[in-house]
């Protein structure tokens, strides 16, 4: 890429690239999908004098690659060897600026960086490789600044997404910086990152019990659901769905009070992805006995049927049932008995049997068998009790 432009929805391109993609037809953006409100391309000057400056550095001519463009469909692979070449000398450039760089110039360099790390996979692998993780996490470390807080932490999200950067994130010794963050952030959207990288970093096993027994981390999770714009509580939902992946860290969880709260965006959210998430987060807790009985003492019996039959997210409407099977597997019959007398659950359960995952499937069938056979023995139990005992009959 040497002649980066920016489109309408702020996304970066190589100029060739995107003028096929705008030739073609298309007026949408490649990366996010958003319509274009014009074709206008903005040069994008502060990175292609970055690139011109990391060619010069290494004695390379910048001016005959650009023909070669960037693949905007790849995500894995770069769309040619010049492409990835120039990738990796970005990337040791942008290293060097991180460790040897003014303040100035290392914001600017993470700003770069979250930039290319945003792109595809490729460019993710390249900057990891070349040592930018460390070096983002001191930036991190040390700012008092929430707009240079903001961009590190901003880049080392993107960089976790990516297998190799999440171990490196972990063996650099970024897990408690990027906790000080979410505990103590200079602004929200701060803290707001924070939790998301928290997400990634707690979907490697080893990671969910170290991060779930430092102190405070599950209750600030909380706090941000309580406090936070619609993305920090789905940051926080979604992180701390992640750590109830490791056993150990329910009781965490069940203390911290978060079951009242998801009820509470259960009841008063319209965002389908934050009430999908929420519903995860209940499934899990309710495989336990004590989340059980937490989720019976609010009104999950009669929100989680409502959004059972009215989200139009196929994932909620199955967390929704796995949620109800487990409170009649540890509830027992006072719970399903509430269920039974909610004549508009089969519906639901039997449109999940069609339109469901197999997973989903399963459960859907499971539930609907556990409230028929609630249903026959109170009907055995009913036509028992009507029939008249016949009185004794005494032989003397």
């Amino acid at each position: 890429m040497t002649d980066p432009v920016t489109v309408s929805t702020g996304q970066t391109y190589d100029r060739s690239s995107i003028q096929r993609w705008l030739k073609a037809g298309n007026m949408t953006c490649p990366k996010t999908g958003e319509r274009l409100t014009s074709t206008e391309l903005v040069p994008n000057t502060t990175l292609r004098k970055l690139i011109q400056q990391c060619c010069t550095d290494v004695g390379i001519c910048a001016s005959n690659s650009g023909s070669q463009g960037r693949d905007i469909a790849g995500t894995i692979s770069p769309g040619s060897p010049a492409a990835a070449e120039e990738m990796k000398f970005l990337s040791r450039f942008l290293a060097r600026r991180l460790v040897f760089g003014s303040r100035e110039q290392k914001t600017k360099a993470a700003y770069e960086i979250r930039l290319l790390a945003k792109s595809n996979i490729f460019n993710r692998s390249c900057l990891i490789e070349a040592g930018t993780i460390l070096p983002l996490i001191n930036l991190l470390s040390s700012s008092f600044e929430h707009y240079a807080q903001e961009i590190a932490i901003s880049a080392l999200l993107k960089l976790s997404k990516h297998t190799c950067g999440k171990k490196e994130i972990i063996e650099s010794g970024g897990l408690q910086p990027i906790l000080a963050v979410l505990q103590r952030g200079l602004s929200l959207e701060a803290k707001q990152l924070a939790a998301a990288t928290i997400f990634y970093l707690a979907s490697v096993k080893a990671y969910r019990k170290l991060i779930g027994e430092t102190p405070e981390v599950v209750p600030t999770l909380v706090e941000l659901i309580k406090d936070g714009t619609t993305c920090g509580k789905k940051n926080g939902v979604v992180a701390i769905f992640g750590l109830l992946l490791h056993s150990g860290n329910h009781q965490r969880v069940l203390a911290s009070g978060t079951i009242p709260l998801l009820m509470d965006i259960l009841s008063s959210s319209d965002n389908d992805e934050l009430i999908a998430d929420s519903v995860a987060v209940l499934a899990a807790m309710a495989e336990s006995i004590d989340g059980t009985l937490a989720i019976l003492q609010t009104s999950a019996l009669s929100t989680i049927p409502r959004i059972l039959q009215s989200s139009p997210s196929r994932a909620a409407r199955e967390y929704c049932v796995t949620v109800l099977l487990s409170l009649c597997k540890n509830g027992g019959a006072e719970a399903i008995a509430i269920l039974a007398k909610d004549h508009s659950l089969m519906s639901s359960l039997y449109s999940l049997l069609s339109d469901g995952t197999p997973h989903g499937s399963s459960k859907a069938r499971a539930l609907i068998k556990t409230l028929h056979k609630f249903h026959e023995t109170s009907s055995s139990g009913r036509i028992a009790s009507a029939v008249p005992c016949e009185r004794p009959v005494h032989v003397w």
